[in-house]
């Protein structure tokens, strides 16, 4: 189920434009399951995932000398948070498709802010949170502590290239262990507004994605991405 969090911030405009680049395998993964994978918040290649900057932490560190077990909870906390990242662009972006897709066969997902909103309410079992990333110094800048889901809305400068914006799940009252992940059950027709195949990809991988998604009964647009369209002179 989708909660809204006063403290998290979201664009206003649910028609605000966001992407999630993939390759085939994690596509009809979701289209097959019907359920969007999360990961652990602190398995992201990212080590300072869900953690402090350093003003917040000496802060806590404080805290935590008559308190250890305050200090003890936040590191164990990082286990029970699962992410799913969304990049917020009107148009693709170049860079994206070079980062998170290793070959010419990855694709795009293009959603809005209300269809993510929207799609994450089929699941149950699990709050769900979305939320905007805040990009800060973590030298400098102080990360506040007083909502448990701040440490995972903030990243280090080096990252907002990313223009980020997350669906949260923290399964601290659901009792389980995640181990790599989470799935969470998603609307798969509110999710995806449209797919874009890979700038590179040939054209047999396009018609292989168009029959993959009609022969799950999915009608969902799909288009080659423009980035390598004929160039006119």
């Amino acid at each position: 189920m989708y909660l809204n969090n006063p403290n998290i911030k979201l664009p206003e405009d649910p028609d605000t434009i966001v992407w999630k680049y993939l390759d085939l395998s994690k596509f009809l993964d979701l289209l097959l399951s019907k359920k969007l994978f999360m990961s652990r918040s602190d398995k992201f290649e990212d080590q300072y995932e869900g953690t402090f900057s350093e003003p917040t932490y000496e802060e806590i560190r404080k805290l935590s000398i008559d308190k250890p077990d305050f200090l003890k909870y936040y590191k164990s906390h990082r286990e029970k948070v699962a992410i799913s990242s969304w990049h917020i662009n009107e148009y693709e972006s170049f860079a994206m498709w070079q980062i998170f897709t290793q070959n010419s066969e990855g694709l795009a997902i293009q959603s809005t802010i209300g269809r993510l909103q929207n799609a994450v309410a089929k699941e149950e079992n699990f709050k769900q949170y979305i939320g905007e990333v805040n990009y800060i110094d973590y030298k400098k800048e102080y990360i506040p502590f007083d909502d448990l889901f701040f440490p995972f809305l903030y990243k280090r400068k080096s990252f907002q290239y990313e223009r980020e914006v997350r669906i949260l799940s923290d399964v601290t009252e659901n009792n389980i262990k995640i181990n790599e992940g989470l799935k969470i059950n998603i609307d798969v027709n509110q999710l995806i507004e449209k797919i874009y195949i890979h700038p590179k990809s040939e054209n047999w991988y396009k018609n292989l994605v168009i029959q993959l998604v009609s022969n799950l009964n999915f009608d969902i647009q799909i288009e080659k991405s423009d980035l390598e369209s004929d160039i006119l002179i």
